[in-house]
Formats: structure tokens, C-alpha cells, sequence
């Protein structure tokens, strides 16, 4: 695809309003990554809709979705148990997550349209506003919607659900990572690398600033992870 074509919808669904069964999601993903709730818990679907005051629905859908990022495992007949990935699984997963936002990252500097670059730089400057502000959940929230505009300005579309898919199974572990001390500046800084990248067409840069910054929210991870 060229560009001025039409933007990936795919790509955009990081902006999308949070539902219920999302809001459920991120309160659960974030107490298993913490470690609040344990390898081997059981998750009772009545019990968690009893506390969160919603209906089995979206704790049931709530559950397939990280049982998808390797959160949760579902035993037919006997419910849904905590599981984190292995430390090489999770590898392999950021791996795989580097190499694909990397290509997102070398398309959008070659195919992005002057509006979308423009509106990549808009989020840009909303990050570092937020960077200021020390709020790592609406940095989370506009820091997916950047990588969905790279994902988006690579005018791939094939590229770009797969991207998303993946990023969808790094998500909880992606957020995590926020709660690391000076972890909002350090991402705005590796983004200021990407977009100065992306805005002067450099293709081989954008997709090297990209993998960098993916191995780095890798590395910070596991950081976060041990002092848990």
C-alpha cells in the first residue's frame, strides 16, 4: 500500500474506548504480573464477578484474553488457574515483538503521510507531557496509541494485525514495566529516536531505534520482575 492511503484500522485499536471485560483485564494482569496473584491461583469466574461487580461474561472473556498472553491456563472441566510464561518463552515473545515493530517502524519512515506524521508527533509531545505529570497508567494507555499509529503508517496491512496480535500477548508485561523508577522518561527519550527517525524517512534507523527499544522495555522487565 502507498502512501495517502487509507490508515490500518487494526493498528487503531489501542484507541478504542476501555470496556469491561478491558478494565477486568488490566486489574487482573496487573495482580498476577505484580505477584499479588500467585502461579497456580485458582480464578473462580463467579467469585471474581462477585468483586468486581460485573457479570460472568466479561470475567470469562476477561480470562480467555490472558490466557492468550500465557497468563492464565484453562483446563477443560476444571477451571482457569494463574501461569506465567517461562523466562524463555518471554523472551522469545519480545523477541519476536522487536523484530516485527521494527519492520512496522522502517515502513512508517518510508510510507507515512505528512498527517500522520504529524499526528505521530502530537503523541509524542502528549507522552512527555505525561512523562512530567508521573502518571505510568495514562502513559501506558497513549504509548499503546503511539505504536498503533507506527503500526498504522506502515501501510501494511497484513504487518500490522500480526504486530498488534503479538503485542496483545507482551501487553501486561509491557505495562509493568512502567512502575520502574524513571522508566516514563527512559521510554519518551527511546521514542524521541524513533520519530526523529521516522520523520526523516531514515528506514534502516527507525527500524534499529525500534529493536533497541523493545530489548530495552524487555530488559526493564525483568528488572521490575526480580525486585517483586
Amino acid at each position: 500500500m502507498q502512501p495517502g492511503s487509507a490508515p490500518v484500522r487494526t493498528a487503531r485499536a489501542a484507541t478504542a474506548p476501555v470496556t469491561r471485560t478491558e478494565a477486568l483485564r488490566l486489574q487482573l494482569s496487573d495482580a498476577i504480573v505484580s505477584g499479588q496473584l500467585e502461579p497456580g491461583t485458582p480464578l473462580d469466574e463467579q467469585e471474581l464477578a462477585t468483586r468486581f461487580g460485573v457479570s460472568r461474561t466479561p470475567v470469562r472473556e476477561a480470562i480467555r484474553q490472558l490466557s492468550a498472553s500465557g497468563l492464565v491456563s484453562v483446563r477443560p472441566h476444571r477451571g482457569a488457574v494463574v501461569a506465567l510464561p517461562t523466562p524463555r518463552q518471554l523472551n522469545d515473545m519480545f523477541e519476536a515483538m522487536a523484530e516485527l515493530e521494527a519492520l512496522c517502524a522502517g515502513l512508517a519512515a518510508r510510507n507515512m503521510t505528512v498527517p500522520e506524521r504529524r499526528a505521530l508527533e502530537a503523541l509524542h509531545e502528549a507522552l512527555r507531557l505525561l512523562v512530567h505529570e508521573g502518571d505510568p497508567a495514562s502513559y501506558h494507555a497513549k504509548n499503546e496509541a503511539f505504536h498503533a499509529a507506527i503500526y498504522a503508517g506502515s501501510h501494511n496491512g497484513y504487518l500490522a494485525e500480526l504486530t498488534l496480535m503479538t503485542r496483545t500477548r507482551v501487553a501486561p508485561f509491557r505495562r509493568a514495566q512502567f512502575r520502574a523508577t524513571g522508566r516514563l522518561g527512559g521510554s519518551y527519550r527511546e521514542h524521541e529516536l524513533i520519530v526523529q527517525a521516522i520523520l526523516r524517512g531514515d528506514q534502516p534507523g527507525a527500524q534499529e531505534a525500534m529493536r533497541a527499544h523493545i530489548g530495552i522495555v524487555r530488559d526493564a522487565f525483568r528488572s521490575y520482575a526480580e525486585t517483586r
